[in-house]
């Protein structure tokens, strides 16, 4: 890294802090440290561990070392050698070359080589939650960019850049507090959504229930006096059994995980919009242009306001068509909900204290730094569109 006086070192480590603030999942808070203490300090490897309570690290991540790399080393390091110190200790490890260190134990066979090191533990108060250290300062290199070792055994990292990694850490000790945090919050929003879905299905189905069992009896008792008007009656459990299958399908639906690590906003959202096209009367369609992946805090933020304005259209707007559409915006994307239904009034419902889902929906967008805006009439149907910043 170039110095530039103190101008680019401010401007720098704003620029690292500023990235870390932007996430909000734990993992991608981790992979963000990671990446900006190495260009910060200008390492070729640098690596984030959490640890766990058995001895090992719950997770652990790295910049600088490729995917293919990554999985021939191995299983996650232990707590041992140079990685206990820093958990165990308060104090920075800087060491002019690891491998001289007594408290190093070698390296995987395919591990890169590693000589300068500078690591620090990362703590909430007297708790150290993480281990960050950074490897092989690149001061100096050939004419092909290839880092050459730092002469007669002197570390590449100095004073200056173990301070500079100590305002990293604290401040990387407050994203990851705060990512647990919302972690933690999201956990709960999940529970009490399912909490809400498991009432909704039971007081549905139980009515469509309780009326094909009436319709049955009804029609048990014409059989023998009345086949014509027994016959009818049949045809009607038949209709309340199918609506039961399809209440309990489209809960089952919003009920399931999202399969969002795996598939990703743009197959998932098809596939629901597949699934609850199968399961309603109403024709449900999704297009999607040119998105790319998003963070995962807004997929997730996306999805559940999909899933929100859907439940609003399908149960409730009494609509004919429900449109599904995400497309690229800028480095971000838009999410768009149209229907046809009953429409509403918003102002209306704001002051009745009905709010169909609106102020869930305006908090999971503002929560990670989107925005959400309705359009509704009465007789005219209802447009919800979410947008996103991207990464």
């Amino acid at each position: 890294m170039t110095d530039d006086g103190p101008r680019s070192g401010l401007y720098a480590v704003s620029s690292a802090l500023l990235a870390m603030s932007r996430h909000l999942e734990v993992r991608d808070v981790l992979k963000t440290i990671v990446a900006s203490a190495r260009e910060l300090l200008d390492a070729e490897y640098a690596a984030l561990g959490v640890p766990d309570d058995h001895g090992g690290f719950a997770q652990f991540v790295v910049d600088g070392v490729s995917d293919e790399q990554w999985k021939a080393i191995g299983p996650l390091p232990r707590q041992h050698g140079i990685l206990a110190a820093m958990l165990h200790e308060p104090r920075p490890q800087r060491l002019a070359d690891v491998r001289n260190d007594p408290r190093f134990e070698g390296y995987p066979a395919a591990h890169p080589d590693m000589s300068d090191f500078l690591g620090l533990p990362i703590r909430d108060g007297e708790e150290t939650i993480g281990a960050l250290f950074l490897a092989n300062k690149r001061r100096t290199t050939d004419a092909n960019g290839e880092r050459i070792p730092c002469p007669d055994g002197t570390c590449g990292f100095t004073e200056a850049d173990e301070n500079l990694l100590g305002i990293l850490a604290q401040h990387a000790a407050i994203a990851l507090t705060n990512a647990r945090l919302y972690e933690r919050s999201r956990e709960l929003t999940i529970a009490e959504e399912r909490s809400r879905l498991a009432h909704e299905l039971h007081d549905a189905v139980s009515q469509k229930l309780f009326s094909l069992r009436l319709t049955a009896q009804a029609a048990t008792a014409l059989v023998d006096r009345d086949p014509s008007r027994a016959k009818s009656e049949l045809q009607q459990v038949a209709g309340l059994a199918a609506e039961a299958a399809d209440e309990l399908r489209a809960a089952v639906v919003e009920l399931r995980p999202a399969a969002l690590d795996e598939d990703g906003l743009v197959a998932t959202l098809r596939t629901q919009s597949q699934v609850l096209d199968r399961a309603h009367a109403a024709h449900v369609t999704f297009e999607c242009g040119g998105v790319r992946a998003l963070p995962a805090s807004q997929e997730e933020a996306m999805l559940r306001v999909a899933q929100e304005a859907l439940h609003n259209a399908l149960r409730h707007a009494d609509a004919e068509h429900v449109e599904l559409a995400l497309n690229k915006r800028g480095p971000g994307a838009v999410l768009r909900i149209t229907d046809d239904g009953i429409g509403f009034e918003p102002r209306a419902v704001r002051r009745a204290g009905r709010h169909l889902g609106l102020v869930s929906m305006r908090d999971r967008a503002s929560g990670v730094g989107g925005r959400l805006t309705v359009e509704s009439e009465p007789g005219k149907g209802t447009t919800i569109e979410m947008e996103v910043p991207g990464g």
